[in-house]
């Protein structure tokens, strides 16, 4: 929406707090086909980033969550996920020659629920890093998504092994009813059994997400699930606002039936974690002020996340002018065609679905990438890449400033970044901020 006042913007963005998750620029949704498709010799050749962020995709998971349009697949016979694995593995063999010289400064494992793997095949997929990609587990930052049903002392053992930094566990609420409610199979006795598990380990850094606005929750059973949560001190939690879109079990309907409560808990939540010894990174990161490091020598890897190398079927790869991906499914049907055409395939060395980005669009995630995140966006750094100024760039910008949703802060006012009031409508502003172009090519994508 075009908004030509500060007073309008900030109506605009006040009203609606949650209008979409914007955790990466171009959503996904505006992906097409790619023609012709581009090898990856020719993508990343050039590929300035100096380091290198490699993220395997585990699209299975034990039940689909009532809330979920990730890229997954319920589906837990390991005979599926062994000939998963095989096809991963072919697709690193064939990657590795293709996507050379620099060095990975972190590693990811996602999902879907990776864990719901045997530990052999989590153990494989550290061998397929290391003996297929050439990554150094001893100098790169290693993420795994974890669930609570699906974690024991073998696959901890693995991960822990293989020097895995953070380990993340979805719990969402520690109240079963809440849980009932999202269709996700989980009872708080489980949670706390995995919780007491995992602090047996010594894994630098438990994150555990939680997720506030669900059916049925009030603002004192959300602050309940967060005290639970901090009873077992994690060095990091993300908050997340609940989204329903029509192709999730959970519809809007059903939320809108109920007072939006959101933006209360969210404030809340804030408060209570700053005052308990925790820092805010963006609106949904909080870490300890005081957590251990991992001991590692790491390398640095940019906040603008070029250089994203996605293995796995529903990966997402991001060279600086081209963003590309294997076909987005939700529906139980799509998501089993799209990974039987992946698992069937001989060569991945092609791009054919994704989206060039010009210029523009460059500048938009550049800024976007800065500005959700507390550190916001240094001027200098935009101007050193781009050579230009953002706000000349981009004159709505300053609209954020006048309407007092953004400030200029450093010795010389060279840092956009915005305010904790602008913070919070972090899901508002990134959409506001979409291109009309990439809005278009979202509205017009059919979910198969």
């Amino acid at each position: 929406m075009m908004t030509n006042t500060h007073t309008e913007l900030r109506d605009y963005i006040a009203a609606n707090p949650y209008r979409s998750y914007l955790y990466s620029y171009p959503h996904k949704t505006s992906y097409q086909a790619i023609e012709p498709p581009l090898t990856l010799h020719e993508l990343w050749r050039d590929e300035p980033a100096e380091s290198l962020f490699l993220y395997m995709h585990i699209p299975f998971c034990g039940a689909r969550c009532g809330f979920c349009n990730l890229f997954t697949l319920p589906d837990k016979r390991d005979d599926v996920h062994v000939r998963y694995v095989d096809a991963l593995e072919r697709q690193a063999e064939q990657w590795a020659s293709l996507i050379t010289g620099k060095p990975y400064a972190r590693f990811a494992i996602g999902g879907g629920t990776p864990t719901l793997l045997s530990a052999e095949l989590l153990e494989r997929l550290f061998r397929i890093t290391v003996d297929r990609m050439g990554v150094d587990l001893q100098t790169v930052s290693i993420s795994v998504e974890v669930s609570p049903e699906t974690i024991d002392e073998e696959k901890l053992d693995v991960l822990e092994k293989n020097g895995t930094d953070r380990v993340s566990m979805g719990i969402q609420s520690f109240v079963a009813a809440e849980s009932e409610a999202i269709y996700r199979p989980q009872k708080p006795e489980i949670v706390y059994k995995a919780l007491e598990l995992l602090k047996r380990y010594r894994f630098p850094i438990l994150n555990l997400d939680l997720i506030y606005g669900l059916p049925g929750q009030s603002l004192e059973s959300w602050l309940y699930s967060l005290g639970e949560a901090l009873r077992y001190e994690p060095e990091e939690i993300f908050l997340y606002p609940l989204y329903t879109r029509e192709h999730t079990i959970v519809k809007p309907g059903e939320i809108a039936k109920q007072s939006d409560i959101r933006l209360a808990c969210y404030t809340a939540a804030r408060e209570l974690l700053l005052r308990s010894g925790y820092r805010q990174y963006s609106m949904r990161r909080f870490a300890k002020i005081a957590a251990p490091g991992s001991g590692k020598q790491l390398l640095d890897y940019s906040c603008q996340e070029e250089g994203m190398v996605g293995l796995g079927c529903g990966a997402r790869s991001y060279t600086r002018g081209v963003h590309y991906s294997s076909r987005y499914g939700v529906s139980r049907k799509a998501t089993e065609s799209i990974i039987a055409d992946y698992v069937a395939a001989k060569s991945y060395e092609h791009a054919d679905y994704g989206i060039r980005l010009g210029l523009e669009e460059q500048k938009r995630r550049f800024i976007l990438k800065a500005i959700l995140h507390v550190e916001g966006l240094a001027l200098s750094h935009y101007r050193d890449r781009f050579d230009s100024s953002p706000m000349d760039d981009f004159p709505e910008l300053r609209l954020l400033v006048e309407s007092g949703l953004a400030g200029l802060a450093g010795s010389e006012g060279d840092t956009l970044l915005l305010t904790a009031e602008g913070l919070s409508y972090s899901d508002s502003i990134g959409d506001w901020f979409i291109s009309g172009e990439i809005r278009k090519r979202m509205e017009a994508f059919v979910l198969p």
